[in-house]
């Protein structure tokens, strides 16, 4: 039998079971933040890396976003979800763990910092398209927005504190003892899961259903979505030159900027507030303007700020426009991300969660690793500035799909109901819907 979510008795933030959730989100995140500064710093300041072994960091992150995502989430879709964010929780938690043990001991290498990023980057693949598949089961339709805006409150609340606490924290007691902070967030996290009482049935898979054939239906689904397929193609985009920044920032912030640990923290934490802020005024935003106009409209106003980065210079000035830059960025991140997402949950059928996610993921995250390997490869050859320069020109191309799209001519978004879909994917949006608004 499927789960079905509890019966509304309010906002989302009034049930026991998405509290929880939500904690759990709030350990993790924060954990994760601080290895966001901790981790890349670890490689440059103690193992001496050069900008590209600091991309291929980067790139072993996110790597298995490109190669386990697909039968990823046809195993997610077999699985309870809850149990395995459990598990992929512990996983994270004893790699990270790792890294602290292996520096005391005086043996940690760039080897094993890929292979810790390789195993978490994997473990947060099912945990990533478990979460998504889950809180429907936990939330109404009508509560997913909300859901989803409280979800990214917490993912921006802990990016404004976690590099702050752990550029504080690398310069107490040194960047690989500051990993510490993460292996005890995934802990956290599940521990919370695990108090989380509502039923979940396992999913009852089709009796001839093989992995490939389940693969190939969450392809389906995603490609007969002229909607999704434009705003996949806008989020690979967007990732593949977000990645550059990632594979940089450190090395640009260390070696040109002339930053302590401390200070990178600080520049990183306010650099968040924008995504806050975004978290906050998502629903607002999309209930005035409209769903589908929030979707392109938060990245073309936005993207021409990461001009700033390339700009800034060494000094308090050069710190501020960097902050100023991904502040604004983020924000218009946050507000697409919680309205595309939104949209993919209420319209997909709830059997085919984990694998419309996984397939989107797959698609969308899988340019992660190519942008990090890029973006080392062109700090190595031309210079970090020059890196985030092609970031920043990217950035400003990447709405470009969305506007040349339908998308651009409608206020709100189709749901299920409205494309035709009967409950198993084979029949929604086949062709492109009459713009509205």
């Amino acid at each position: 039998m499927p789960v079905t979510p509890r019966a509304a008795t309010g906002g989302p933030l009034r049930m026991p079971d998405f509290r929880l959730l939500l904690a759990g989100a709030a350990t993790g995140q924060l954990g994760a933040q601080v290895t966001l500064v901790a981790l890349p710093l670890v490689a440059v300041l103690e193992l001496r890396a050069s900008a590209f072994q600091v991309g291929v960091l980067t790139a072993a992150e996110t790597a298995a976003f490109l190669l386990i995502g697909l039968p990823a989430g046809a195993w997610t879709d077999r699985m309870r979800k809850r149990p395995l964010m459990i598990r992929a929780d512990i996983v994270r938690a004893a790699a990270m763990a790792s890294i602290p043990v292996a520096a005391v001991a005086g043996a940690l290498t760039m080897v094993q910092l890929y292979a810790v990023a390789l195993i978490t980057g994997a473990a947060t693949v099912f945990f990533d398209v478990a979460h998504q598949s889950y809180l429907p089961q936990i939330l109404s339709k009508e509560q997913l927005v909300a859901g989803n805006g409280a979800l990214e409150t917490v993912r921006s609340s802990a990016q404004v504190t976690g590099p702050g606490v752990g550029g504080g924290l690398v310069q107490l007691v040194g960047a690989h003892l500051a990993i510490v902070a993460d292996a005890v967030g995934y802990a956290l996290s599940a521990l919370f899961l695990l108090g989380i009482r509502q039923h979940e049935d396992p999913p009852q898979p089709e009796p001839s259903a093989s992995l490939r054939g389940d693969i190939a239906e969450g392809v389906r689904f995603v490609a007969r979505q002229p909607l999704l397929r434009v705003i996949a193609l806008t989020t690979a985009l967007t990732n593949l030159f977000a990645a550059i920044l990632m594979a940089t920032q450190t090395v640009y912030l260390v070696r040109v900027l002339g930053l302590e640990p401390g200070a990178i923290g600080l520049v990183l934490s306010a650099s968040a507030v924008g995504g806050l802020v975004g978290a906050f005024c998502a629903g607002a935003l999309a209930s005035r303007v409209g769903q589908a106009r929030t979707i392109w409209l938060s990245l073309l106003v936005t993207g021409p700020f990461a001009l700033l980065w390339p700009l800034s210079g060494k000094g308090v000035t050069g710190a501020l426009l960097f902050a100023v830059g991904s502040g604004v960025v983020f924000f218009g991140a946050v507000v697409y991300n919680v309205a595309q997402v939104s949209f993919r949950q209420a319209l997909c059928p709830p059997r085919l969660l984990g694998r419309m996610n996984a397939t989107l993921r797959f698609f969308t995250w899988g340019t992660l690793p190519l942008g990090g390997l890029l973006g080392g490869a062109l700090a190595d050859a031309y210079g970090p500035r020059t890196a985030l320069a092609c970031c920043a020109a990217g950035l400003l191309v990447a709405p470009l799909p969305l506007l040349l799209s339908p998308l651009s001519r409608m206020r709100d978004l189709p749901t299920a109901a409205h494309t035709g879909d009967a409950g198993d994917g084979a029949a929604a949006v086949e062709h492109d819907p009459a713009p509205v608004g």
